[in-house]
């Protein structure tokens, strides 16, 4: 698991899926306007940044994994060039039926873990800011590297705890305390918007070390495993498919 039992939250593993996903379809409707505080409006800019610096193209067929709302999609398709070449895949109903791209792209509601498509089937697979909510990392990697093609390339996007106890503590009081508050006020479910994004810091807190991933991809098979950070909290775990 990416962490520890949060057990604020959940007593068990079972219970951390249900917890998930049913946070994220009761909050689908807040989510985007939530995030754009958060990102203070630079989320979009940097995921666009973030994609390119993984290796995505135009005309490449892209998996997005965790596609929520679909604001790491949005900016896939515009450097790929054309929604049918992407897929998106969620455990999270609720957000798959609140994305403005819901009549553009192929929405699959399903796990990581599980990834019901076929093998060696995309050129590119992204994932933004959902590795904390999988369950089994080991098995969601092997997923990934079965559905992509020789060759293909993985961009997955983190917030990481930053290096330094004075960061930590700024970012800690950004997100458990400031962005609720926010939230309290902008969104329309008053209760769950909150705490969903005082779990998104509790479940950054209690996440493994970027080293711990990057030894974990090396270890599932892909080859060129290496990490971006920018601004000090924004991960970008990039790698590729051995080509044989």
């Amino acid at each position: 698991a990416p962490h520890p039992l949060i057990t604020e939250y959940y007593k068990s593993e079972t219970a951390r899926t249900h917890f998930v996903r049913e946070m994220f379809d009761a909050t689908a409707n807040d989510y985007d306007r939530i995030e754009h505080l958060l990102a203070m409006g630079s989320g979009q800019w940097y995921r666009s940044q973030a994609l390119q610096r993984a290796g995505l193209k135009p005309s490449m067929r892209i998996l997005d994994v965790g596609f929520g709302t679909g604001l790491v999609a949005s900016k896939a398709i515009e450097i790929i060039g054309a929604p049918e070449l992407l897929t998106g895949l969620d455990p999270s109903l609720g957000m798959l039926l609140a994305s403005p791209l819901l009549k553009q792209v192929q929405l699959i509601e399903g796990k990581a873990e599980q990834i019901p498509l076929s093998d060696s089937h995309f050129d590119f697979l992204s994932m933004g800011y959902a590795l904390r909510h999988m369950s089994d990392l080991e098995c969601v990697f092997s997923e990934f590297l079965r559905v992509l093609k020789p060759g293909g390339k993985l961009c997955m996007l983190e917030i990481t705890k930053p290096e330094t106890a004075f960061g930590t503590t700024m970012l800690k009081t950004y997100m458990r305390t400031i962005i609720p508050l926010l939230a309290k006020k902008v969104s329309l479910n008053g209760h769950n918007t909150p705490k969903l994004w005082k779990y998104y810091w509790d479940s950054i807190e209690a996440c493994i070390p970027p080293e711990s991933i990057m030894q974990m991809l090396t270890q599932t098979g892909f080859s060129s495993v290496k990490k971006h950070r920018e601004l000090g909290i924004f991960t970008e775990y990039q790698a590729s498919k051995p080509d044989s």
